[in-house]
């Protein structure tokens, strides 16, 4: 019961634990790039002003000095250029150039692409200054190949992802120990709710059975007793019938929660599994609530099919079915219909319960098997019950293996389906 609720804890504490780590990977590699760019950008900056000044300006030409080395510039995937004040190449040096045209206006760090399928390249355009004068001759680009930084950066992704990686493990395991600390205290108070719950159920069945039986001994001799008497007995006769099929409703749905326990009798065995005849219990169930349907004006349809064998006990299938098909004419007005359909597909047994009625609201949808969950206070007091039924439905088909599911629109109505195993399937006869 509580293996869900552990799950989702996990799942969702992992996904925040993961967008926090991924938040701050981000925020790690968003640094750590901007300061790899400006540390390019300043290095390139150095490597440009020592060519600017390495030129020489004769006769309103510029010459370029050849004291740098071709080989640094390679070694350090660099390259230089020269331009004229109107943007011409002079000279160059190096293979990693850019191919971008010099854009004397915009002196801003550059990025770009050399040769086709090359690497990357970052470039920065610095102004040639005349010595003498200090005016400006031309502009020198020097520019270097991103392939090192990418590398850079590719280690510190696989670094980072591997982090994260380690981490959502390291917290996983973490998170399951704390979420499992926390819950056995909630598991073990509820374990002893149920346990409370079965044993007042079992403790009050004995007192009301006294009362019940002296109540019928005082109503078969109405003799000595006046009328008002008599009407109040009634009314003792028929609590007393209400709290003793709620105390059996609880004891069923506590013994429910424990596996190999959903038996009416806390000293009968667990469940085994015998063929029972589906076709002739359905058809028996659907002829006794006949004159209950036609008291009610609803018209009770029924499309069975035969020879349907299930594997099971017959007294909780057939409470079980009973719920199914009161809830259907307890809801369905008059004038109304209702369906009873059974049929075999695929080795499955698919039992459909269908009714013109109420219906029930689309956000209602998840929440009427829960134990005295009712959609609204008229379906609780108008309609009677104990608001059970539908929750001992789901116990004694989950408990043969089977699935409750329902659909339902407002006042149009509502379909249960049933599908449980057939004989030989699932667990073998005499197995719990």
């Amino acid at each position: 019961m509580f293996q869900p609720i552990r799950t989702r804890l996990l799942v969702s504490s992992l996904i925040v634990f993961a967008l926090v780590l991924g938040g701050f990977a981000g925020v790690v590699r968003l640094v750590f790039w901007r300061n790899l760019q400006q540390q390019l950008t300043d290095r390139l900056t150095t490597v440009g002003q020592s060519a600017a000044a390495s030129v020489e300006y004769d006769g309103g030409q510029i010459k370029v000095e050849d004291d740098l080395s071709i080989a640094d510039l390679q070694r350090q995937q660099q390259a230089l250029q020269w331009f004229d004040r109107q943007g011409n190449l002079i000279e160059q040096q190096g293979d990693v150039v850019l191919t971008l045209p010099l854009d004397p206006q915009a002196l801003a760090p550059q990025r770009g692409q050399g040769q086709a399928g090359g690497p990357a390249i970052q470039a920065v355009t610095l102004p040639i200054l005349n010595g003498d004068s200090g005016e400006q001759i031309g502009y020198v680009r020097v520019s270097q190949s991103l392939a090192q930084l990418d590398d850079t950066l590719d280690q510190l992704d696989w670094g980072l992802m591997v982090g994260v990686l380690v981490g959502l493990g390291m917290s996983g395991g973490g998170i399951l120990w704390i979420t499992r600390q926390a819950m056995e205290p909630i598991e073990a108070s509820f374990q002893r709710l149920k346990q409370f719950t079965a044993d007042a159920s079992h403790e009050l069945r004995s007192p009301l059975m006294a009362i019940s039986s002296n109540v019928e001994v005082a109503l078969k001799y109405p003799e000595g007793i006046r009328e008002e008497d008599r009407e109040v007995f009634a009314s003792i006769a028929s609590a007393t019938a209400q709290m003793t099929r709620l105390t059996e409703d609880l004891l069923l749905l506590a013994r429910s929660d424990r596996p190999r326990d959903l038996v009416l009798d806390p000293h009968q065995p667990a469940l085994v599994k015998a063929p029972i005849d589906l076709s002739t219990l359905l058809r028996d169930l659907v002829t006794l609530y006949q004159p209950q349907a036609q008291a009610s004006a609803i018209a009770l349809h029924q499309t069975i099919a035969p020879d349907l064998t299930l594997g099971g006990e017959v007294d909780p299938i057939t409470r079980a079915l009973t719920n199914l098909i009161q809830n259907a004419l307890q809801y369905t007005p008059a004038g109304g219909q209702v369906w009873v359909e059974a049929k075999a597909l695929n080795q499955q047994i698919h039992i459909t319960v269908q009714d013109s009625g109420m219906g029930i609201a689309p956000e209602h949808l998840q929440r009427v098997f829960e134990r005295f969950w009712r959609a609204d206070a008229a379906r609780t007091h108008d309609r009677g019950g104990s608001g059970l039924g539908l929750a001992i439905t789901q116990a004694i088909v989950q408990r043969h293996g089977g699935t409750l599911a329902v659909t339902s629109q407002l006042k149009t109505g509502s379909c249960f389906q049933v599908q449980l195993p057939m004989y030989g399937r699932g667990l073998a006869p005499g197995e719990g």
